[in-house]
This record gives structure tokens, sequence and C-alpha cells, in this order.
């Protein structure tokens, strides 16, 4: 028996956990236009629908080297701390309006040191923004719990640098690290003393791994560097032969190591060929401890809301499907054990339940 659709209106009611989400990749494109201008940085056009239009082309040009290019416009407009405050104050804003109720933002704070800001001022100016956004959201009716990862870049030297800038903010709203950046050539074990430091702090960690390299690359995130979740993790797959995982995979699988997959990123970069064939599906069906991303808003042109809409219309997902990769991502969170546990039971189960109570489902 098929299993009823599911309407856009409970999909966007229903609430949301996410955990892989690029600040400098998650900004309104009207806002782009406006701190552009500010900045005197010169983008592809100033209409914020052609731009918004501009940026979904250049990131589904099957090129990960020219997604990641996309960033320097809106990084040209994360300079200040006027930028930062506001476009981190519209993110948890934006959030709320798609029903996220938990969410982790990632950025480099390294690359927005350009016109002459602190490294401890971009992480003060981003949580100000942050926090203010919660303050409105919550006014709104609407509460989102934002925690943010600390990204050192992979390709330059600062990631231990960056890594002790997160043991500094723990207590401010910083939750983790990640390293991020082009993934091939970069292996995650040349920082592998930002990730020591990180462990000897308490302090988790994801790691960018398994989208533009494979299974070396998933592999020295886990075994040699002791990731706790990995940012997308698609080419994990390569390890699974006629539904039975090898060696790599089961480790991932039997300790739980959450994976932050990103569908439509996947798709617009060339490492995927559709939704419907992306690997999200197979290893949940498989037990893998799965999650559902964003990655970049603006960049990928796509919102949670759309992400579960894409599955659930190409790949033939259910309400219960959705609620899996909700709580997964919810116990996967880099906060307290009791703050995981309150955000399933009084917040995600119940809003699953009233919104499917009044899903007009066919």
């Amino acid at each position: 028996m098929t299993a009823p659709r599911i309407d856009t209106d409970t999909l966007r009611r229903l609430p949301k956990a996410v955990l892989h989400d690029h600040l400098d990749g998650s900004l309104r494109p009207a806002t782009v236009v406006e701190l552009a201008a500010e900045a005197g940085h010169r983008l592809p056009t100033t209409d914020p629908d052609e731009l918004a239009a501009w940026f979904v082309a250049a990131a589904g040009s099957g090129d990960l080297v020219r997604y990641i290019a996309t960033f320097d416009h809106t990084l040209a407009v994360l300079q200040s701390r006027e930028g930062l405050l506001r476009t981190a104050e519209e993110y948890v804003l934006d959030l709320a309006a798609d029903g996220v109720v938990y969410a982790e933002v990632r950025y480099a704070p390294e690359l927005m040191v350009r016109d002459g800001l602190t490294l401890r001022e971009v992480v003060e100016s981003v949580q100000e923004g942050l926090a203010a956004g919660m303050a409105r959201a919550a006014a709104a009716g609407t509460p989102v719990r934002v925690g943010t990862l600390l990204c050192g870049m992979r390709m330059f030297e600062r990631t231990r640098e960056i890594a002790d800038l997160a043991v500094a903010h723990r207590d401010a709203g910083v939750v983790g690290f990640d390293i991020a950046g082009a993934e091939d050539g970069f292996p995650p074990a040349d920082h592998l003393a930002a990730f020591e430091h990180l462990r000897r702090e308490s302090v988790p960690f994801t790691v960018h791994a398994g989208e533009a390299h494979g299974l070396p690359s998933i592999h020295q995130a886990v075994q040699v560097c002791g990731a706790q979740r990995i940012g997308h993790g698609v080419r994990l797959t390569e390890d699974i032969v006629d539904g039975t995982p090898g060696r790599l995979a089961s480790w991932v699988r039997d300790r739980r190591i959450a994976l932050e997959m990103c569908p439509t990123s996947n798709l617009r970069t060339g490492c995927v060929a559709s939704i419907a064939e992306h690997p999200i599906t197979a290893l949940k069906e498989l037990g893998f401890r799965v999650t559902l991303n964003t990655d970049g808003r603006l960049v990928s042109g796509t919102t949670m809301t759309r992400e579960m809409s894409l599955l659930v219309e190409e790949a033939g997902w259910t309400a219960e499907d959705l609620r899996t990769v909700t709580v997964n991502a919810v116990k996967s969170a880099f906060v307290p054990f009791d703050e995981r546990r309150a955000l399933i039971e009084d917040v995600v189960l119940p809003g699953y339940a009233a919104a499917l109570r009044s899903s007009p489902r066919t």
C-alpha cells in the first residue's frame, strides 16, 4: 500500500533539526545586495531575484570548486560587525519561519577578518546576532535553539588556532568545531593537532569527508581524527556491497556516527545524479544514523521544507522517515544530553503528532 502524500503546508509545520548549514551560504539575497553596496563589492547582479538564481546556477555547475567559489560574494559582505550582526539575526529568523527548532550553524572566522576584525570580534558579533534572532523568534512563538560550529579551513594553517577559539567560546554559544574547504588533496589528518586539542578539552567536532574524496577521507575522519559526525559522507556507500557494510561502514553505523547528509547540495555539486538515487535513503534503510541538512540555503536554493518535500516526492519518504532523521539529528547534536532529550520528548515528537493529525494527507 502506498503511503499517503504529505502536503507542503504540513511539511513546513513539522519540527526540524539541521546540523550542517553554513552561515556564509545562507544569506538573504536582498541582504547581500544591500551589504555589497555598502562595502563597495561588485555582484553579478543587484536584483535580488536574479542574484538568487545566479547563486543556484553557479552552485549547480556540478563542480565542487566552483560551488565553493560562490562564497566569494557572500564573504565579501561578512567582513564588518554590522554585516555579521544582521546576517546572523536574519539566519535565525529564516530558520524559525521554516519550522526549524534546533540548528547548528557553521562558519570560518578566519575568512571574515579581511577588513580588520579580530577572530574574537567575529565570533562575538555572530553570537550577538544569533542571540538577537533567537530572542525575536521566541517572542514570536517560534523558538529555535542555535549552536555554533567554528570551521578551520583545511587548505590553510590556522585550524589549531580556530580550535583554540572554539574552546575559548564553548560557554558562549559555540558547541563544536569542523574543518571545511576543498576536500580533495587536503586530508583531515593534516590537522591532527587541532583534533587532539579539542579531545583534551572535551569539545566535540565533525569533519567534512566523503564528498569530493572517498573512503580514505572518511577513514581518516573517524579512525585517525576521532570525529563524532561526518559532514556529507555520501561516498561511504563505496564500502557497502549488495547491502552489506564493509569494515569502515560498519564502524560508522555501529558506533552511531551521524552522517550530515545534504541531498540538494550534493546534486548541485555533481556528487549524485538525482534525489531519488541519493545514498541517504539506502543508508537510512540500512540503519545508519543519517540526518537531513541544507548545507547552504542560498547557494543551493533550498530550505529544510524543500529537502523534505524532495525526499517525499522523489524517494518515497514517509512522515515516519522524516521523524526518524529529525530525531537522529537531535540525538547527535553537540549540546548536553538533557537538552537533546527535552527537544525530542517535548518538541519534536509532539510537534510531529500535532502536525500529522491536522494534515490533509492524500
